[in-house]
Protein backbone atom coordinates (compact mmCIF):
# COMPACT_ATOMS: atom_id res chain seq x y z
CA UNK A 1 0.00 0.00 0.00
CA UNK A 2 1.36 3.40 -0.97
CA UNK A 3 1.65 6.31 1.44
CA UNK A 4 1.51 10.07 0.97
CA UNK A 5 2.01 12.88 3.44
CA UNK A 6 -0.85 15.28 4.11
CA UNK A 7 1.02 17.95 2.15
CA UNK A 8 1.53 15.62 -0.82
CA UNK A 9 -2.13 14.62 -0.66
CA UNK A 10 -3.17 18.27 -0.71
CA UNK A 11 -0.93 19.25 -3.60
CA UNK A 12 -1.36 16.09 -5.70
CA UNK A 13 -4.95 15.09 -4.93
CA UNK A 14 -5.92 14.63 -8.59
CA UNK A 15 -3.04 12.21 -9.15
CA UNK A 16 -3.85 10.28 -5.97
CA UNK A 17 -7.51 10.01 -6.98
CA UNK A 18 -6.48 8.71 -10.41
CA UNK A 19 -4.39 6.01 -8.73
CA UNK A 20 -7.22 5.08 -6.36
CA UNK A 21 -9.66 4.87 -9.25
CA UNK A 22 -7.23 2.40 -10.86
CA UNK A 23 -7.57 0.21 -7.75
CA UNK A 24 -4.69 1.32 -5.54
CA UNK A 25 -5.13 2.10 -1.82
CA UNK A 26 -3.17 5.02 -0.39
CA UNK A 27 -2.51 5.80 3.27
CA UNK A 28 -2.23 9.48 4.15
CA UNK A 29 0.15 10.35 6.96
CA UNK A 30 0.74 13.44 9.07
CA UNK A 31 4.21 13.68 10.63
CA UNK A 32 4.69 10.02 9.73
CA UNK A 33 1.54 8.85 11.54
CA UNK A 34 -1.23 7.26 9.41
CA UNK A 35 -4.40 9.35 9.67
CA UNK A 36 -6.54 8.35 6.68
CA UNK A 37 -6.80 5.90 3.84
CA UNK A 38 -7.98 6.50 0.28
CA UNK A 39 -9.55 3.34 -1.10
CA UNK A 40 -11.58 2.60 -4.23
CA UNK A 41 -15.36 2.73 -3.87
CA UNK A 42 -17.12 -0.61 -3.88
CA UNK A 43 -20.67 -0.56 -5.14
CA UNK A 44 -22.65 -2.60 -2.66
CA UNK A 45 -26.16 -3.84 -3.01
CA UNK A 46 -26.49 -3.07 -6.70
CA UNK A 47 -28.72 -5.81 -8.08
CA UNK A 48 -30.10 -6.60 -11.48
CA UNK A 49 -33.74 -5.52 -11.88
CA UNK A 50 -34.76 -8.97 -13.12
CA UNK A 51 -33.26 -10.54 -9.98
CA UNK A 52 -35.19 -8.15 -7.74
CA UNK A 53 -38.47 -8.87 -9.55
CA UNK A 54 -37.87 -12.62 -9.27
CA UNK A 55 -37.16 -12.24 -5.53
CA UNK A 56 -40.40 -10.30 -5.01
CA UNK A 57 -42.39 -12.89 -6.95
CA UNK A 58 -40.85 -15.68 -4.86
CA UNK A 59 -41.71 -13.79 -1.67
CA UNK A 60 -45.35 -13.40 -2.79
CA UNK A 61 -45.88 -17.14 -3.38
CA UNK A 62 -48.54 -18.49 -1.07
CA UNK A 63 -49.61 -15.05 0.18
CA UNK A 64 -53.35 -14.50 -0.24
CA UNK A 65 -55.92 -11.93 0.76
CA UNK A 66 -57.79 -14.49 2.81
CA UNK A 67 -60.70 -14.68 0.37
CA UNK A 68 -61.30 -10.92 0.30
CA UNK A 69 -61.36 -8.97 -2.92
CA UNK A 70 -59.49 -5.72 -3.25
CA UNK A 71 -62.86 -3.93 -3.61
CA UNK A 72 -64.01 -5.40 -0.27
CA UNK A 73 -60.80 -4.26 1.38
CA UNK A 74 -61.24 -0.74 0.00
CA UNK A 75 -64.82 -0.56 1.24
CA UNK A 76 -63.82 -1.89 4.66
CA UNK A 77 -61.12 0.75 4.89
CA UNK A 78 -63.65 3.51 4.23
CA UNK A 79 -65.80 2.59 7.22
Amino acid sequence: MATASAYEAKTHLSELLRRVKAGESITITKHGVPIARLVPMVEEGKRDVADVIAAIQELRKGVTLGGLSIREMIEEGRQ
